[in-house]
């Protein structure tokens, strides 16, 4: 049995795509070189825009079936599996650090990974041999957000890598097939590059009223949500994040950071 002490992660937030992403030329070798160039994770927590779930919730800790949460696509996009281990031992941690009175944290045993977790980790760790849990957004209130994330930081310290997982924009009345880019996209994804790059935590708190164009860039904030938790996780290195995926994926803004 190793005793070696489990590298400290980096906190990331990542667009995570549709499931045709794996069939994009682009988008699965940029995750996998992302991947290859972290220290080994000892478990994964993942923050998806397609669990909301209040009071806060844990997802399975035993493999169990995938939550196929999309309607109208091609069968084979029903036949993904990623049959990582559970993570009982991660979800115990959680319960400690973020149980509190007047915060209760509940358990469903039976809710597999959605595809704003498997999607992404079928790309960055194909192996499907890191345990993962999953746990629900109970709000999409950015400051609660925040302060989950930094109850989480300590997890980082034990092998975690902590993931948000959303969409740096996400209007699907914007997706453009052919690749254009709306402005309104482009000026979203600009503020928010230029608003981490500044350290800028109030304007990204704000950022339906101080982004250009925001509540079109988002009409409904679950995608950009998960971001406030890997910020919160990661505050310590927010002025050492990075962007290390950018450009955009059918007219929608792909931006992808790490701190840490």
């Amino acid at each position: 049995m190793s005793t070696a002490t489990p590298a400290r992660m980096p906190a990331l937030y990542l667009s995570h795509g549709a499931p045709p992403l794996a069939d994009d030329p682009i988008w699965p070798d940029e995750l996998a070189a992302w991947s290859a160039d972290l220290p080994r994770p000892t478990a994964i927590l993942m923050i998806s825009a397609h669990w909301e779930e209040a009071p806060l919730a844990l997802g399975a800790t035993t493999t169990v079936p995938l939550v196929y949460d999309f309607w109208g696509f091609p069968e084979h996009y029903y036949r993904v599996q990623y049959a990582a281990p559970g993570a009982p031992e991660l979800a115990e941690s959680v319960r400690k650090l973020l149980r509190a009175p007047g915060t209760p944290v509940q358990d469903i045993p039976d809710r597999g990974l959605d595809h704003g977790a498997y999607v992404p980790l079928v790309e960055m760790f194909p192996a499907a041999d890191i345990p993962v849990l999953q746990v629900s957004m109970p709000t999409l209130d950015p400051q609660r957000l925040l302060e989950i994330g930094r109850r989480l930081a300590p997890l980082r310290d034990q092998g975690v890598l902590i993931v948000g997982s959303g969409f740096f924009t996400h209007n699907l009345r914007a997706i453009s097939p052919d690749g254009r880019v709306p402005s309104v996209m482009a000026e979203f994804d600009d503020w928010g590059r230029r608003a981490l790059a500044a350290q800028d935590l109030d304007a990204l708190l704000d950022f339906e009223r101080k982004a250009p164009a925001g509540k079109l860039a988002h009409p409904r904030t679950e995608h950009f949500a998960p971001l406030f938790v890997a910020l919160g996780a990661g505050e310590a290195d927010l002025g050492s994040q990075r962007s290390v995926i950018d450009g955009f994926w059918m007219g929608l803004a792909k931006r992808s950071i790490q701190l840490g």
